[in-house]
């Protein structure tokens, strides 16, 4: 079971996460404070994460991601990167 570490201001949360679960939905089920206003559906990009270690064990950006000029670096939408590994993800 990958492990997923949020950091939230400055503060570090390490939760068991299911692999082909989204990030958003991982820290929605465990109280971490992540917006979705568009309901996790990529066109609203209020769920923009840093993902600054593990991006090997993301999902590969897509067409949803690109649309809201999420394109390059480690800034992701958590609705839309699927975990499948350990990662760090900065809020």
């Amino acid at each position: 079971m990958p492990k997923i570490t949020f950091i939230v201001s400055g503060k570090e949360t390490v939760i068991d996460a299911e692999a082909g679960k989204s990030v958003l939905e991982v820290a929605q089920a465990h109280g971490i404070p992540m917006e979705a206003a568009c309901g996790g559906n990529g066109f609203c990009a209020t769920c923009k994460c840093k993902i600054s270690k593990g991006m090997e064990n993301a999902s590969p950006r897509n067409d949803r991601e690109e649309g809201m000029g999420v394109t390059e670096g480690t800034d992701r939408l958590g609705c839309q990167t699927v975990i499948n590994g350990d990662m760090t993800v900065e809020l």
